[in-house]
């Protein structure tokens, strides 16, 4: 909660004021049924319909001002829990794209949305409720029993005998529901991650026909979420009944002893309705305080879940050096050994040099660890051991901004956004259409992009759901070459393109960044065979490292891929 208190803070004032105006807004209530005891009492035996008119307008007037104070504050609460809630998703919206990928796991993208989302919207809801609620409910539970207490002490006995049994219900209920709302919420992250899974592998689900085994999967976390929501709504639903139950036998107590009061002459029929009037009151004020409980059940549940991602420190970045050393090599690593979460290695004493210009090919089978060298070497995950070394500089101790600028990089799972191809490529960057078209003839993509209409201004659908594999992996290329890069990174980037496209990129890539050094990750030997080095991979080692021509006399398994793909097999892929 001191999380959620620090946001607060920039809103006290007005926090505060709101609470004053409901608190206006509550005194004006309990002024209400002493005037109604007055005009029973007084005026009506008087005779004098002057005196009816007086006190009734002071009630019509008591009632529109507690009905516009309230209004006013209902609408203020709204607006600055609404201004919290923005803030603190914000910030926690920053928060997860400034994690480390290493910290991410660890929440996990499904929690993330969650947490985005419903647990914000819990916050939202408790904040709102309980400026609304929290000073207006104990004014009129605790104003009501002053005024009964001057009505008729008796009376307000009957009433006070209820109100530990309502305590303890509010307090049994609220004990057993906070642990629910949070199994609730991780249930929640489960069938966002199960949703989330079926969406981006609709195709493959459909084409496996495993459709209702997904129905099956869904259903399964589904009924665990509608369980617990319901035990825990089962719960929650509790109270209101309850209470209404322990409120109405005490005002059934208030009706016969009032009417026996009324019938011995110790008290007046004004009186018996002035304290109705109030105990309704404060049957009000006690369900508001319960319903402000129940949303505390929820929102401490969702208020920790929150917490616990923004309290998560910032991985260091160590003290950088003044300059790089342009004497050593662009990359180097040494000795580098990786695994995710602590459970083994997923590569192990990895060691290679390039320099400037240089290009390194990663081969290997599925599961061998290329990608896993590029997450390192972008500083996405930090190894266990060993050491990166960019220009002669850990890069640990690089500036983030500074890493990124000098490197562009081709993922397997390329992003492609709900916008034109011009900003699919440019990605918000200040680069002219001239050199987007340039980048875009270099990456192959040109000539297709000139044969859409509109050209740069053709949209791509989400996903890229409207273009085929080949050019979605040229765009991505083109974006990776639109900022000029030190460092080029293509993971698997080619994969969709056929042997004469791959091989006019290849030439396009050694004829105009020849200055920039290159990671090419690949499955065929023909992407990488003319890469000055070539490291070969397997279960996490290194069993080849060298040239083309070196690794076909001296690394029997990639000689074995070589013959394969380019021999009596040839254009096979390496699965």
């Amino acid at each position: 909660m001191r999380t959620l208190l620090r946001y607060l803070k920039p809103y006290t004032g007005v926090m505060v004021w709101t609470m004053v105006v409901k608190f206006f807004a509550a005194m004006m209530d309990l002024i209400i049924p002493s005037l109604l005891a007055r005009i029973i009492d007084r005026a009506v035996p008087s005779g004098d319909p002057r005196q009816i008119y007086l006190w009734g307008g002071m009630m019509v007037l008591c009632a529109a001002l507690s009905i516009t104070a309230n209004v006013y504050a209902n609408r203020t609460a709204a607006k600055t829990s609404g201004k919290v809630t923005l803030t603190l998703r914000h910030d926690l919206f920053a928060k997860f794209t400034n994690l480390s990928m290493a910290q991410f796991d660890e929440v996990s993208l499904s929690s993330a949305v969650s947490r985005l989302t419903s647990d914000t919207y819990n916050i939202n809801q408790f904040l709102n409720r309980t400026q609304r609620m929290g000073v207006r409910a104990p004014i009129l539970l605790i104003g009501g029993l002053i005024m009964t207490l001057s009505l008729d002490r008796r009376l307000t006995l009957v009433l006070v005998l209820a109100l530990p049994f309502i305590f303890l219900i509010v307090y049994g209920i609220t004990r057993k529901t906070v642990p629910l709302y949070a199994e609730q919420q991780s249930i929640l992250d489960r069938l966002v991650r199960v949703t989330q899974e079926n969406i981006s592998g609709v195709r493959i689900i459909k084409a496996l026909s495993k459709t209702e085994y997904e129905q099956q999967r869904f259903d399964g976390v589904n009924v665990r979420l509608a369980d617990t929501t319901q035990r825990a709504g089962r719960i929650s639903a509790l109270s209101n009944p309850l209470t209404s139950l322990t409120l109405n036998l005490g005002l059934t107590l208030v009706v016969l002893a009032g009417a026996w009061l009324v019938d011995q002459g110790l008290s007046t029929a004004g009186t018996i309705i002035a304290f109705l009037n109030y105990f309704t009151l404060i049957s009000m004020a006690m369900m508001g305080i319960t319903r402000i409980f129940i949303m505390l059940s929820r929102g401490i549940a969702s208020a920790r879940r929150v917490a616990d991602v923004l309290s998560i420190p910032e991985e260091a970045v160590l003290p950088a050096p003044a300059q790089p050393d342009e004497q050593a090599p662009q990359v180097e690593f040494r000795a580098v050994s990786f695994g995710y979460g602590g459970k083994g290695y997923a590569v192990e004493n990895i060691s290679f040099s390039l320099r400037r210009g240089e290009t390194l090919g990663i081969i290997g089978p599925t599961g061998s660890g290329k990608t896993t060298l590029i997450k390192l070497l972008l500083r996405l995950y930090r190894p266990d051991q060993g050491q990166i070394l960019l220009r002669g500089r850990d890069i640990e101790t690089i500036p983030e901004e500074e890493l990124r600028q000098g490197t562009g990089a081709v993922f397997q799972n390329g992003f492609i956004m709900a916008d034109t191809l011009r900003e699919n490529i440019r990605y918000y960057r200040d680069i002219p259409d001239e050199q987007l078209w340039r980048t875009a003839e270099h990456a192959q993509a040109a000539e297709f992009i000139r044969s859409f209409e509109g050209g740069l201004d053709y949209r791509a659908a989400q996903k890229g759901n409207n273009l085929s594999g080949g050019q979605k992996q040229r765009i991505l290329i083109a974006r990776a070459l639109a900022g000029k890069p030190e460092l080029l990174i293509l993971d698997d980037s080619s994969s969709a393109l056929d042997y004469q496209t791959d091989a006019a990129l290849r030439k396009a890539l050694s004829k105009h960044y020849s200055d920039t050094t290159s990671v090419i990750i690949a499955q065929r030997v023909s992407s990488v065979m003319n890469a000055d080095k070539i490291l070969v991979l397997e279960e996490g080692r290194a069993i080849g490292y060298g040239s083309h021509e070196q690794l076909m006399a001296a690394c029997a398994p990639y000689r074995e891929i070589a013959e394969l793909q380019m021999g009596a097999r040839g254009g096979m892929g390496l699965e």
